[in-house]
């Protein structure tokens, strides 16, 4: 007898939808069927989808069976009134973005919402809304690049070497920082993600297991970076206990690469499959917490989330050792992600696409753009915020119009006039397409105070390319 060699692929290829029951099916053959060839597992698979109905009475064969009898699909009505929700820095947001969360507060499961001042439109939820949901979890309101987040590392190189070793600065920027798509590394690091249980354990993601590979420790494209730059520590009373002043800061923002891009795309599908909302809402579409598909997603979600905190600490570790410098504090969070927190007396599923978590104490990092401060921020735990603040600036312009709008002169003038050396990017990405960061800080006032500043001096991103989801 062969080994059964079961995959999605396989299943696929049989017809068998996409969604959990692929992962079911996998897992019942395995696991009561060890003895069979591959050959009578497949027409086994072939006989239960061709009609899984005679199966209903089979205590094993009905958990693959199941999901593949039809059900009346009918469309799940949104709610006509609103739950309430906050808008931070409404006269500097867009309409569509406005629009979208007043759709997403209608959802059955909503319960609370706010939307930051850095937001703008995206996909389902828009990118700089906050929902918080009952017992349900939505694919699209984690967004794209799940687990996309900044990380600062404090270092303890002198800061006039910025400009005096300017040259090594930017020979150690490019050689330890991969950007784009399918960006790789030939060799890379072993790291305990990559040995996660839920590669195996979850049948779908079995096969990204190699791409994650190769991904790991490289940066994305858009609006991802890694630079070196100057971080002001203000308040004298800070975490570290380092005194007020400037210091060498290294500041990167990029997420799950590809590993969360599949990941998302495969449970929105299965969301959409699972729960029919009407046309206009249908990218908020979510999954059950007390289902198998919630529970995967939920797994695979936070997998992601911390394959991008690992991408993150090996390229500061490689950097941070190419430039023999000890690191003295870091602060880093994630924000495209959905936490369970309490909220209104109970558990919620609190989803953050493109918001900083910014709870009582909590620190973060808030960018503004290649020329523009970031900010590091301490939470001031405002419930009206569902704890929460901007990711950014936001951008104020879509890409194709910065594109149209801004010349290539234009942005290096910008470039020069702040001291600022850029590697790669695109006019996509200029600070003009953005929102003022000083703007966005102020509206935010009450949710976060800042710790301290940072201003970017080198700055490698990904070649100016198509759209993305921030």
């Amino acid at each position: 007898m062969s080994k059964i060699k079961l995959s999605g692929k396989v299943l696929r290829n049989l017809g068998y939808p996409e969604g959990p029951v692929i992962s079911v099916a996998i897992s019942v053959i395995e696991e009561h069927y060890p003895d069979f060839s591959q050959e009578e597992a497949e027409d086994l698979l072939k006989q239960i989808l061709a009609d899984p109905t005679k199966y209903a009475e089979d205590e094993v064969l009905l958990k693959i069976a199941a999901p593949l009898i039809p059900v009346e699909n009918k469309t799940i009505p949104l709610n006509e009134k609103a739950v309430d929700y906050s808008v931070y820095g409404a006269s500097f947001i867009e309409e569509g973005a406005l629009k979208q969360m007043k759709m997403a507060v209608r959802l059955p499961v909503a319960v609370a919402g706010a939307l930051m001042p850095d937001a703008h439109q995206g996909y389902g939820l828009p990118i700089g809304g906050v929902l918080a949901a009952d017992n349900a979890v939505i694919p699209y309101a984690v967004g794209v690049d799940i687990g996309c987040r900044m990380c600062l590392s404090i270092l303890d190189l002198p800061v006039d070497t910025l400009a005096t070793k300017e040259s090594n600065y930017k020979r150690e920027l490019i050689s330890f920082t991969k950007f784009g798509a399918g960006a790789e590394w030939k060799n890379n690091d072993a790291d305990p993600v990559l040995e996660r249980k839920e590669f195996n354990e979850i049948p779908f993601l079995r096969s990204l297991t190699g791409k994650a590979a190769g991904q790991l420790g490289t940066s994305g494209s858009g609006n991802h970076f890694v630079e070196w730059g100057v971080v002001e520590i203000l308040d004298a009373q800070n975490e570290w206990q380092l005194a007020p002043g400037k210091y060498v800061a290294l500041l990167s923002h990029s997420g799950s690469r590809g590993l969360g891009a599949q990941i998302a795309g495969h449970y929105t599908r299965v969301a959409k499959d699972v729960c029919p909302l009407p046309k206009e809402a249908q990218h908020l579409a979510y999954l059950d917490m007390n289902t198998e598909a919630g529970q995967e997603y939920w797994l695979a979600m936070n997998l992601a989330g911390d394959y991008a905190s690992a991408c993150h600490h090996l390229i500061h570790k490689r950097l941070i050792k190419a430039m023999g410098a000890t690191m003295l504090a870091r602060i880093e969070n994630h924000h495209n992600f959905a936490w369970k927190e309490e909220h209104q007396g109970k558990e919620l599923i609190v989803h953050r696409k493109g918001a900083t978590p910014a709870g009582k104490g909590v620190l973060g990092i808030i960018p503004g753009s290649m020329t523009a401060p970031g900010f590091i921020v301490r939470g001031k735990g405002q419930e009206e915020s569902l704890s929460s603040a901007s990711h950014g600036a936001g951008r104020q312009m879509s890409r194709t119009k910065a594109i149209q709008s801004i010349t290539a002169e234009e942005l290096r003038k910008m470039l020069r006039d702040n001291g600022v050396t850029l590697i790669g990017g695109g006019l996509d990405e200029a600070p003009a397409a953005y929102k003022d960061i000083h703007e966005v800080m102020a509206a935010q006032a009450d949710l976060v105070e800042v710790v301290g500043q940072f201003q970017p001096k080198l700055v490698r991103m990904a070649d100016g390319d198509g759209p993305r989801e921030d």
